[in-house]
């Protein structure tokens, strides 16, 4: 099968969910089909992305998106109902050069990611399309409104009304439809939202797995630290729950760790917090670490940091938006707590349980090992462009 696979950002390095998935699905897909790759680009391109890409495929097109022309339409945006990450990433000679690459490639099947790429080709006839909403966008903007500084509350609260609209307008332009997770098929605003396929992210197992400890911190928490709901999390650890921790147990230390981090998150750093900013291997914090925690209050979708602590071998604790997206269980898989007094008491509970520690951690990997697996997941979606 010839596909053509659009993202809004180039899929290398792997620091955000979305180039995550993107990368892994390109991956597996290339394995039995032929896959052209086509990135937006709004950042300054990695030296090496290219060439990465290129050992999966052959076929990567690259677009810079002008930032002129950025500005011009975000202003535009102001002016209409469209979400503004859709003004941002659309650019109409963009569109040209992409619908005349499809005209040439002549796919069998269009596959985007991200609500916010739609617009490319939402209006292309002939050809079967795939939309991967990927998450409940509109729901996670909601999440985020009470957590926003009071100078970006109106923007969040009218991206998140935007987004509910458009993701209820864009599914007819679809013939097929994929989201994460059960939880957020059923915040998108369609009443045929039952039609969209629950297709999971992977873990590499055997990239993430159980290694020798060189414990220096007592928590870690990871991922993509200017992304605002772990920025939120990370405030949360820092400045509520790891007091509380420290009550009892005042020699715990905090691992922040992940690429970007928000001047909120550096200013986090203390004799007991370590904000290590963008690691070259991201497992080194794992091994260097007892307790992962993820205490979300915002965000949507399915948490990577989570599978790839479990496959290491962590026991983890989180919060009910993260663990039920994923279907793990109280006390089974992980520890799953709502307030900062419960998080703690799970914590301090499993410092001092060695064995409970151990036992949660290797039903943890069982879990993540047996029910997200890359190849399987990417085999629902292929099942999903042949279906009439």
């Amino acid at each position: 099968m010839r596909i053509f696979m659009l993202v809004s950002r180039v899929p290398w390095p792997l620091e955000k969910g979305d180039k995550l998935r993107a990368y892994h699905q390109l991956k597996c897909l290339c394995e039995n089909h032929e896959v052209h790759l086509c990135c937006l680009n709004d950042a300054e391109l990695h030296p090496d992305a290219i060439a990465q890409l290129r050992l999966l495929t052959p076929h990567v097109h690259v677009f810079r998106l002008n930032r002129f022309v950025m500005g011009w339409r975000m202003f535009r945006a102001l002016f209409s109902d469209k979400p503004f990450q859709v003004h941002y990433f659309f650019q109409s000679h963009i569109q040209h050069k992409i619908h005349q690459l499809i005209h040439d490639i002549q796919p069998d099947h269009i596959y985007c990611q991200l609500v916010r790429t739609s617009e490319y080709v939402k209006n292309l006839h002939g050809f079967r399309k795939t939309i991967d909403y990927m998450d409940a966008l509109s729901a996670g903007y909601k999440r985020r409104i009470t957590s926003s500084r009071w100078w970006e509350k109106p923007f969040v609260r009218e991206e998140a009304k935007r987004l509910k609209n458009y993701e209820h307008l864009i599914f007819d332009y679809f013939e097929h439809h994929v989201i994460i997770s059960d939880q957020d098929q059923q915040l998108i605003f369609h009443p045929e939202r039952n039609r969209i396929c629950i297709v999971p992210n992977g873990i590499d197992a055997d990239y993430f797995s159980p290694s020798e400890k060189t414990t220096e911190f007592q928590i870690v928490f990871t991922g993509n630290m200017s992304y605002p709901p772990n920025v939120d999390c990370s405030i949360r650890l820092a400045k509520n729950i790891l007091p509380l921790i420290q009550k009892e147990m005042p020699h715990v230390r905090l691992l922040i760790a992940g690429a970007n981090p928000a001047r909120e998150v550096k200013q986090l750093a203390s004799d007991h917090v370590v904000v290590s900013g963008w690691m070259d291997d991201i497992r080194d914090a794992y091994r260097k670490s007892v307790l992962f925690m993820a205490p979300m209050r915002t965000g949507s979708g399915l948490q990577n940091k989570l599978l790839e602590a479990m496959c290491m071998n962590m026991a983890c604790i989180t919060t009910p938006i993260a663990a039920n997206a994923m279907k793990a269980k109280h006390d089974v898989n992980m520890m799953i707590g709502e307030s900062d007094e419960e998080i703690a008491s799970f914590a301090i509970q499993l410092l001092r349980d060695e064995r409970k520690r151990n036992e949660l951690a290797q039903e943890g990997r069982t879990f993540a090992t047996s029910h997200f697996n890359w190849n399987q997941t990417v085999n629902k979606l292929t099942d999903l462009f042949v279906r009439q």
